[in-house]
């Protein structure tokens, strides 16, 4: 699914093109995504200004005078700038249409993302008001890590991708920073030192900046609102790599499952 790398990418994707437009017509083909597209979206926005596009976790926040068109990607969505018409297909749910003749179309081929309109404070919404800083932030510092780790038993990996611990350190990335920081993922959270945690902050930085820097991962379904696909994947060090030597000691690369998830680390450099 895109992680934050591919929803910063998307982004700066599409923030130059529609910034500044105004909202010639709202068209929404299915409203059944993970919750239902508001009805009176086209009357919310119709007319309204793009005054910004920004990103909290994975969220876009496309806001406007009259309220914020909150976007998630769910597992297999992207957000495309077409420069002109072109016909919709089958995942094709959602266009906005600007007086410039530019589209902004939403596909989502599982339909597990959403489309949602918010009159209030946005960041005052459920989705975004109990998240945790922002992983490329000041706010977040091992020190954090180190004091929201303490008395917990669960695995490193888990406890980094939890969003109220830090958001958006997805599954791959997670997998990649504990590798550059040589911390074993299903090692207890509660039991990393401090110093540890130092070096592991720094790898989460690191490896998101990297992929922002590449245009995200395409694994499968990514591309960035200029269609195009990232190219962190050529990066990765364990990530999908199971049976793989590892690129500093050639130890094969195991993979087990945390929380249900694909978990990739190299049993010599990772302790």
């Amino acid at each position: 699914m895109p992680e934050l790398p591919e929803v910063e990418t998307t982004r700066r994707g599409i923030a130059p093109h529609i910034e500044g437009q105004t909202v010639a017509d709202v068209i929404v083909r299915n409203p059944r995504l993970r919750w239902p597209v508001p009805e009176q979206l086209k009357q919310h926005l119709a007319g309204q200004v793009i005054r910004s596009v920004t990103r909290r976790a994975k969220y876009l926040l496309i806001s406007t005078d009259a309220g914020t068109l909150l976007v998630h990607l769910g597992m297999s969505g992207s957000l495309r700038v077409l420069n002109e018409p072109r016909k919709a297909e089958k995942h094709d749910h959602v266009d906005l249409v600007f007086g410039n003749g530019i589209r902004l179309r939403y596909t989502d081929p599982r339909r597990f993302g959403a489309v949602l309109w918010i009159n209030d404070n946005v960041m005052e919404h459920n989705l975004l008001s109990k998240l945790g800083p922002e992983p490329l932030s000041d706010d977040f510092t091992a020190q954090r890590l180190y004091l929201c780790s303490r008395g917990k038993s669960q695995p490193v990996k888990t406890f980094i991708m939890d969003n109220h611990v830090v958001v958006g350190v997805g599954n791959i990335y997670a997998n990649e920073a504990l590798f550059k920081a040589g911390i074993r993922p299903d090692r207890p959270c509660g039991k990393i030192s401090r110093v540890r945690y130092d070096r592991l902050t720094d790898s989460i930085k690191e490896t998101l900046a990297k992929a922002i820097e590449q245009g995200g991962t395409t694994l499968r379904d990514f591309v960035g609102g200029d269609g195009k696909p990232g190219y962190f994947k050529q990066e990765l060090a364990v990530y999908g790599r199971k049976g793989q030597p590892c690129i500093h000691c050639s130890t094969p690369i195991v993979e087990i499952r945390l929380g249900n998830r694909s978990t990739c680390y190299c049993k010599k450099c990772q302790r």
